[in-house]
């Protein structure tokens, strides 16, 4: 495994991080604690050291998962979690991103993931307006200065991100962010207009999150391939996964001989120095040990 420094936090991390969304249920597939820790486990094993997760994968039940899976094993993690939404009922989430909603939910996760603190505490995918909250800012500062909180991050709106809005990327600095999380990878590229260069220049660590475009740059499907419900892929249209396959068909071309794509698709983001680490998830170990190997591979 290899690893870079994250901004200027003086974190070192995995260019491989884990990310689990899967985890939620939300892919087809339901993980138990045990599958989760064993993968968690191997992701150990493989050298990984970072962990990014949410506090709506499942109202904090994945946060869950990782506080068992890594107990007895803090110091060896780098957990990032976000903020912003907390669950009106089993099935329906909202944003939630006032300075009170935002401590309880900083809470919440504190306990779920049974430590004493987050490593990377981000804003998840929120509005400008919602972003823009002086008060919001102030409280998570006091919790940096109590210890519960060692960096706050900024998670930007995958919408944002393909409108190359730079405004909660501008005000970083200013509300004491020093990691950005964005959408990056080889059919989603419009953050290296903007993001991904002003991050560089200003010191920002930067995860790369879904950056195998949700399993389409796999190269396991093909234009006319329908998802089972469950999927979170099935509820895009047909046309609109279609649209996305002939175009992971065309890139296709590029990917050597020979080579798995989405080792070479993990690979293509990391060639981008802005790029700290990327944020992919998996379904079991064979797919994790894949994606490890993309950190010694050229492009």
């Amino acid at each position: 495994m290899q690893y870079r420094l994250l901004g200027r936090t003086g974190l070192s991390v995995s260019v491989i991080g884990l990310g689990t969304h899967q985890f939620s249920g939300e892919w087809a597939k339901q993980f138990s604690e045990g599958d989760v820790s064993r993968i968690v486990g191997c992701a150990h094993e493989l050298g990984i050291n970072l962990i990014d997760t949410a506090e709506c994968y499942g109202d904090h039940a994945v946060e869950s998962f990782i506080g068992k899976s890594i107990r007895g094993k803090r110091d060896d993690w780098i957990v990032a979690t976000k903020f912003g939404h907390h669950y009106r009922s089993p099935s329906e989430k909202a944003g939630a991103w006032s300075p009170r909603a935002v401590l309880q939910q900083l809470e919440d996760s504190l306990k779920a993931l049974n430590t004493g603190y987050v490593d990377i505490y981000q804003f998840h995918s929120g509005s400008n307006d919602d972003f823009d909250n002086d008060e919001l800012w102030e409280m998570l500062n006091g919790q940096v200065k109590l210890g519960k909180v060692r960096h706050l991050g900024i998670s930007i709106a995958g919408e944002l991100t393909l409108r190359n809005d730079t405004h909660q990327l501008k005000r970083a600095g200013e509300v004491g962010a020093s990691v950005i999380q964005t959408v990056y990878n080889r059919l989603k590229r419009e953050a290296e207009r903007e993001i991904l260069p002003f991050a560089e220049k200003a010191g920002l660590g930067a995860f790369a999150r879904v950056p195998l475009a949700k399993g389409f740059l796999s190269g396991n499907y093909r234009p006319g391939t329908t998802f089972s419900k469950g999927d979170i892929r099935s509820t895009y249209s047909q046309e609109f996964n279609d649209e996305l396959l002939r175009s992971v068909e065309e890139i296709k071309r590029a990917v050597p001989v020979g080579r798995n794509m989405a080792q070479w698709a993990l690979a293509w983001c990391l060639k981008n120095p802005a790029v700290s680490s990327v944020l992919v998830g998996c379904k079991g170990k064979e797919q994790l040990e894949l994606n490890a190997t993309a950190a010694d591979l050229p492009i």
